[in-house]
């Protein structure tokens, strides 16, 4: 379980340690700015500094919470994994099922869809089920 707990906090910390740095304009790992908006929102434009820099919050908070490393009980904290977990099941849910323009207020690209149906949502998948196993 501890394992889980460990691979799955890293990782939300890492996709969080990503979104600042697309906030404050890198692209990494992506040629350009272009090929980020693209693959990583299925659009034209890449979000806004406020945008990144808020989901980067929310996923440095998530691995607070899978991590077990932010000062709360044990029930605030179940309560919060558990949130996480279903936060991340559906939109794993919805990207593995192609349906992420039915959430975002844009159409993604098709490119974005093909992505996010491969790798994406079965991602969020396996990141729901980590912070699923760090609650016991």
């Amino acid at each position: 379980m501890r394992t889980a707990s460990i691979a799955t906090s890293s990782t939300l910390a890492t996709i969080a340690v990503l979104h600042v740095g697309w906030g404050f304009g890198a692209s990494f790992p992506f040629h350009d700015r272009k090929q980020l908006a693209d693959s990583g929102a299925g659009s034209s434009a890449t979000p806004g500094r406020r945008d990144c820099l808020a989901v980067a919050g929310l996923l440095a908070c998530a691995a607070g919470l899978v991590a077990d490393v932010l000062p709360l009980g044990t029930t605030p904290r179940r309560v919060g994994v558990i949130g996480v977990s279903l936060v991340l099941a559906g939109r794993g849910s919805v990207g593995v099922a192609g349906r992420t323009g039915s959430i975002v207020p844009w159409t993604p690209s098709a490119h974005f869809n093909e992505l996010d149906k491969r790798y994406y949502g079965p991602l969020c998948l396996l990141l729901s089920s980590g912070a699923l196993l760090s609650v016991r």
